[in-house]
C-alpha cells in the first residue's frame, strides 16, 4: 500500500508533455477562422441530420470556401476549400453552387468542373468527381429517388457548360454518373428544374432576328431520355442570361420569371407548360427599377407562393404571388409597402407554411405568404444596421406568435446574425481579403514621443527644465493613480497573470487593410476583437501597397498613388491625398531616423520622385529587371540586374528594416571566432526557368552578384519561398532529391555568410576602419546545407526582437496542413557534422549530427492544433521584452501570437505565485519576530554560564 501511494505521488509530479501548449492557447494568441462573404444562392439554414433539433448555417462563399457556422455564437464548425481541387492556381472568379435537402446528412457543392458531397455534420468528404473542360452551370437535388436509394443520399442532377450543354445524374452515395444528356444544338445552358416525374433542362435559343427564346426540355429522371420540349416566345424581352430573373428548382417554385429591358412587365411561365402570363409592374417611384429578385421556398411540401422584390435607387417594395398547380394559374395575392432606403427579403418554411422576412435599416418584420398581416415586428437596436445585400432567415412559430433569426451579409463584407432586433454576432468576413497590415502605437504614447523629440533638440539646461515641467504636469494624474494603486496591488497578487505586459508593447493594436476598401483595427488585448472598421477607399475596392504607422496614426498607400491617414484610436480619417494616372507597383519606405519617408515606384521600376535624403533603394520592374537607385538622384538607375535568357524573377527580398546584430561573430567550442559577413545592403533574388530555380545574392548598393545557387529539377508550379536575415538566408522548393533512387521532395536550404573560412580571420578587411560597397570587395565565405522537409512552405520570414540577442526562429507557413511553424535556427545550422557524431568542442557549441530529413516537431507549431488557412503573409515585430516577438499572419484567416525562441527569460512564468511569495515573506517575518527573543535569551544565558 505504501509503495502504491509513493508511485501515485511520483506520477502526479510529472507534468504532461502538452501542458505548455494547452496553457498558452487562447491566452497569448487569437485566431479568426474566416469563410469570406457568403453568396446569396448558396447560403441557408439546415438541420445537419434527421435526428437533429438545431440548425446550422451553411454557405459557399465568394472565396470558394464551403463551411458550416453555429448560429448560436457564429463559431466555425467546419470548412472545406473547393478551389484547391477544382481550379488551377491562376484561375479565379468562378462562382460555385451549394445544395442540400432537409433530412439528409449531406451537402453537395460544385465549382468549375468539380462536384463533391460532404457530410453536413462534420464536413467529411463522401465523394468527389471531376469533369474536365466543363464548368458547372446549375446543380439541383432530385425530388423522386429510386426505390434502392436511401433517404440520406438524394441523387444530384448537374448542368455543365462547355462545348455543349450536358445534364448528368449523379448517384447520391458514390457520385457515379447514372445517365447523361448532351445538348449539341449550340443553345446557352441556363438552369435545371425537377418535379416528381420529370427533369427540366432550360436553355436559351438564339432567335433569327434578335433576343433569345427560352427552350424547356423534359427528361426522364430514370433514363435521361428526351421526352418533350416547349419553346417560349421570349425573344422580345430576353437579350441574354441576365434577362432571366429566376428559374425554380422544384415543385415548390415551378416557375420561370423574366422581364423586359425597361422592367415594365413581368413574364411568368409554369415549367412544363406553354402558357406565359404577364403582370404589369406598378412602379410609382419615378425612378427606374435597377433589380428584380424572386424569393421562393425550398421545401417540397411548401405552398407554391413566391415573392418578387423590386428595387430602385431610393426605394424598395415587393409583391407576393400564388400559383395554382392544378389549373396552372397565377395570381397576385398582395403587395408589401414601398419603403425608402434599402430592404432585403428572405424566405422561411414551417411545414407547408411559407414566411417572408423583411430587413430594413430600422426594423425586421415577418409576414405569412397567405396574408399581408405582419406577424412580428422587431425594431433594431442602435446603432442602425449597415446596408445588407442579402439574407437568410429561420422562423419559429409558437401559437400566434413568431420568432425569427436572420443571417445578413452586409455591403461592408461583414456577416451578422440578427435576432429580436439585436445583433447576436458579427463575422468580419472581409478580412479574408486582407492586403496589408501593421502594428501601431496609440495616442497614449504619441504625446510622450513628441515631448522626448523636443527635449532631444534642446540644450542640456533647456531639456532639463522641459522635463521638470513635464513631470510637474503629470502630477495632476497622481490622485487617480493613488486611488487605483490598492486595486492594482491586490489584483496583481491574486490574478494568474504575473504582471501586466501591456506597457512592454505586447498588446499593440494591428491595422488591417482589406481589398474591399475597408480598414480594420484589431485589439490584441481583447483576443483580436475589431475595435473599429471604416470605409477608407473612395472606390469599392483598392490594391494596398503599404501601411506606414506612426504614433497615433497610420497611412495607407494604394496602387493608384492615393493615400489616406487614419487615427488609430477612433478610425477617423485625418488626411487624404488623391491618386494619379500613374499605376504604382510598390511603395518604398525610407526611414531617416525621425519619420519614415515614402516614395512610389512605377510599374517599370522607376521612382515617382527624388528625395533629398542619403541612401539607396532597390526596385523591381514588370519586365523582369531589378534596379538600384540613389535616393537623391534617381533619374537613372545606379545599376540593374537582368536574369539570363529563359529565367524570370518571381521573388525578391531584402534584410528586414529592423534586423539588429548582437554579435559580429560566432564563438566556436575552442573559443575561436568565425566572423560573420554583415552587409546591411543584401538582397536575395529568386528566378525560375525550365525545370530550375536560381537564387542570386546581390549587394544592393553596387548591384554586384555575391553568390549564385542553381537548383535543377525544380517543379516551378510548386511554392518557392525565401528570406534573408543577419548573415544567413534560406529558401525552399520542390525538386529532385539525389539519393540511391532519384525521387522528388520538398527541400529547405540554409546558407550562412562569413568573412573568412578560417576562425579568427577577418580576411582582407581585417585592418580596414571603413569600406565602400562600390569598391572591389571580397566575396563572402558561404556554408550551406539542405534538408528534406515533409511538406511545402509557401512563405518565410524571421522572428524579430529588440536587440537581436534572442535566437531567431525561421517562420514558415505550411499550406497543406494550414499551420505556421517556427524552426529554431540551431536546428538549421549548416555546420552540423555530416555522417559522424559531433566532437566535444562541436557539442559545446550546440551542434549535433546532421540528418537530411527534417521532421517538423510538434512544439514548433505556433498555431498549435488550429486550422489556420489561406495565410499569404506573416509579419514579425519586436517588443520591449527582448525575449518576445509578436507574430501576425493574414491573407486568409487572421492569426496572431507571441514567440519566445529562447524562452521568456526576462518575464516570470505563469507558474510563479505572487501570493505564495508574499505569504512566505510574512511567515519568515513572523518566524523572525518569534524566534529573535528566544535566540537573544539563549545567548545571554550562555554568557552567564561561561562567566560563572
Amino acid at each position: 500500500m505504501w509503495l502504491q501511494a509513493t508511485l501515485l505521488l511520483l506520477a502526479s509530479c510529472v507534468p504532461p508533455s502538452s501542458a505548455i501548449y494547452v496553457d498558452e492557447v487562447g491566452h497569448i494568441d487569437y485566431h479568426h477562422a474566416l469563410l469570406g462573404l457568403p453568396t446569396s444562392q448558396s447560403t441557408f439554414f439546415l438541420k445537419p441530420s434527421a435526428s437533429s433539433n438545431a440548425s446550422l448555417l451553411y454557405t459557399l462563399s465568394e472565396d470558394s470556401l464551403l463551411g458550416a457556422v453555429n448560429p448560436r455564437d457564429g463559431s466555425l464548425v467546419w470548412r472545406q476549400n473547393l478551389s484547391q481541387p477544382a481550379l488551377p492556381a491562376d484561375e479565379g472568379g468562378v462562382s460555385g453552387l451549394l445544395r442540400a435537402s432537409e433530412g439528409t446528412n449531406a451537402v453537395v457543392g460544385a465549382l468549375g468542373g468539380y462536384v463533391s458531397s460532404w457530410t453536413a455534420l462534420d464536413g467529411k468528404l463522401i465523394w468527389e468527381k471531376w469533369f474536365a473542360d466543363e464548368k458547372i452551370a446549375d446543380l439541383e437535388l432530385l425530388e423522386l429517388e429510386d426505390a434502392s436509394a436511401t433517404p440520406s443520399a438524394k441523387d444530384t442532377v448537374a448542368l455543365f457548360s462547355g462545348k455543349a450543354g450536358v445534364v448528368r445524374r449523379l448517384d447520391g452515395n458514390t457520385g457515379q454518373v447514372k445517365w447523361e444528356y448532351k445538348d449539341e444544338s449550340g443553345d446557352i445552358p441556363l438552369q435545371l428544374s425537377s418535379s416528381s416525374t420529370e427533369v427540366f433542362y432550360i436553355a436559351l435559343q438564339a432567335s433569327a432576328r434578335k433576343g433569345y427564346r427560352i427552350r424547356v426540355v423534359s427528361l426522364d429522371p430514370l433514363t435521361g431520355l428526351h421526352t418533350q420540349q416547349q419553346i417560349l416566345s421570349s425573344e422580345n424581352e430576353v437579350s441574354g442570361p441576365q434577362s432571366v430573373v429566376f428559374v425554380g428548382a422544384n415543385t415548390a417554385a415551378p416557375v420561370i420569371v423574366w422581364s423586359d429591358a425597361a422592367h415594365k412587365t413581368l413574364k411568368v411561365n409554369i415549367i412544363g407548360t406553354k402558357q406565359v402570363q404577364s403582370f404589369d409592374i406598378e412602379n410609382t417611384s419615378g425612378e427606374s427599377i435597377r433589380s428584380i429578385t424572386v424569393h421562393t421556398p425550398k421545401k417540397l411540401e411548401s405552398l407554391p407562393h413566391y415573392l418578387v422584390h423590386y428595387e430602385t435607387d431610393s426605394t424598395t417594395w415587393a409583391e407576393v404571388y400564388h400559383v395554382d398547380l392544378k389549373t396552372s394559374a397565377m395570381s397576385r395575392a398582395y403587395e408589401l409597402p414601398r419603403l425608402q432606403g434599402w430592404s432585403v427579403f428572405s424566405t422561411s418554411n414551417k411545414d407547408a407554411n411559407v414566411y417572408f422576412t423583411r430587413i430594413t435599416q430600422s426594423e425586421t418584420t415577418v409576414v405569412s405568404s397567405v396574408s399581408h398581416g405582419i406577424l412580428g415586428r422587431w425594431p433594431h437596436q442602435s446603432p442602425p444596421l449597415e446596408e445588407a445585400v442579402h439574407a437568410v432567415s429561420e422562423v419559429v412559430t409558437k401559437g400566434d406568435s413568431v420568432a425569427v433569426r436572420s443571417a445578413a451579409a452586409l455591403v461592408s463584407g461583414d456577416w451578422q446574425l440578427i435576432r429580436g432586433g439585436q445583433v447576436e454576432w458579427t463575422r468580419y468576413e472581409a478580412l479574408t481579403g486582407a492586403l496589408a497590415a501593421s502594428w501601431v502605437e496609440t495616442d497614449g504614447s504619441e504625446d510622450l514621443v513628441h515631448q522626448l523629440e523636443v527635449e532631444g533638440h534642446e540644450s542640456v539646461y533647456k531639456a532639463y527644465i522641459h522635463r521638470v515641467k513635464r513631470h510637474a504636469r503629470d502630477l495632476q494624474h497622481l490622485p487617480e493613480w493613488l486611488k487605483d494603486l490598492p486595486k492594482r496591488i491586490v489584483t496583481s497578487i491574486l490574478t494568474d497573470e504575473v504582471s501586466n505586459l501591456d506597457s512592454f508593447g505586447i498588446s499593440k493594436p494591428v491595422i488591417v487593410a482589406a481589398k474591399n476598401g475597408r480598414v480594420y483595427a484589431l485589439d490584441a488585448g481583447n483576443h483580436g476583437a475589431v475595435s473599429w472598421a471604416v470605409k477608407a477607399a473612395e472606390k469599392d475596392s483598392w490594391d494596398v501597397k503599404a501601411i506606414v504607422a506612426q504614433p497615433g496614426s497610420a497611412t495607407i498607400y494604394a496602387d493608384d498613388g492615393s493615400s489616406v491617414t487614419l487615427d488609430v484610436t477612433s478610425g477617423a480619417i485625418l488626411a487624404r491625398t488623391s491618386g494619379t494616372n500613374t499605376k504604382v507597383r510598390a511603395v518604398a519606405v525610407i526611414d531617416d531616423g525621425s519619420a519614415p519617408v515614402t516614395i512610389g515606384i512605377r510599374e517599370d521600376g522607376t521612382p515617382l520622385e527624388s528625395l533629398d535624403l542619403p541612401g539607396f533603394f532597390v526596385t523591381q520592374s514588370n519586365d523582369g529587371r531589378v534596379l538600384g537607385w540613389a535616393a537623391r538622384d534617381n533619374k537613372t538607375p545606379v545599376w540593374q540586374f537582368l536574369p539570363p535568357h529563359g529565367e524570370k524573377i518571381v521573388y525578391a527580398t531584402a534584410r528586414p528594416a529592423h534586423d539588429p546584430v548582437a554579435s559580429i561573430g560566432k564563438v566556436l567550442g575552442d573559443r575561436s571566432v568565425l566572423y560573420k559577413y554583415l552587409n546591411p545592403n543584401l538582397a536575395l533574388i529568386t528566378t525560375v526557368g525550365e525545370n530550375r530555380a536560381t537564387f542570386y545574392l546581390l549587394d544592393a548598393v553596387s548591384g554586384r552578384v555575391l553568390h549564385t545557387s542553381v537548383q535543377k529539377g525544380v517543379d516551378t508550379t510548386q511554392p518557392i519561398a525565401s528570406t534573408i536575415s543577419e548573415n544567413w538566408f534560406s529558401y525552399s522548393f520542390y525538386a529532385d532529391v539525389i539519393s540511391p533512387s532519384t525521387s522528388k521532395g520538398y527541400q529547405l536550404v540554409i546558407s550562412e555568410l562569413y568573412e573568412s573560412p578560417a576562425p579568427n580571420d577577418r580576411g582582407p578587411l581585417d585592418a580596414a576602419a571603413n569600406y565602400s560597397s562600390l569598391a572591389s570587395l571580397p566575396s563572402p565565405h558561404i556554408i550551406s546545407q539542405s534538408f528534406v522537409i515533409p511538406e511545402p512552405i509557401s512563405y518565410m520570414t524571421v522572428t524579430q526582437t529588440r536587440q537581436g540577442i534572442t535566437t531567431r526562429n525561421l517562420l514558415c507557413t505550411l499550406p497543406h496542413s494550414n499551420a505556421i511553424i517556427g524552426i529554431p535556427r540551431p536546428v538549421l545550422d549548416p555546420r552540423r557534422p555530416v555522417d559522424r557524431d559531433p566532437t566535444s568542442t562541436e557539442a559545446e557549441e550546440g551542434l549535433f549530427k546532421y540528418n537530411p530529413f527534417l521532421e517538423f516537431e510538434g512544439r514548433w507549431y505556433l498555431t498549435h492544433s488550429r486550422n489556420v488557412a489561406g495565410i499569404k503573409k506573416v509579419l514579425s515585430s519586436p517588443t520591449l521584452l527582448e525575449s518576445t516577438s509578436l507574430i501576425f499572419a493574414f491573407g486568409g484567416d487572421i492569426f496572431a501570437t507571441r514567440a519566445t525562441p529562447s524562452q521568456a527569460f526576462d518575464v516570470l512564468g505563469k507558474g510563479f505565485s505572487k501570493l505564495q511569495l508574499v505569504l512566505t515573506i510574512l511567515a519568515l517575518s513572523a518566524g523572525v519576530m518569534i524566534l529573535a527573543p528566544m535566540v537573544r535569551r539563549k545567548q545571554i544565558n550562555m554568557i552567564w554560564k561561561a562567566s560563572s
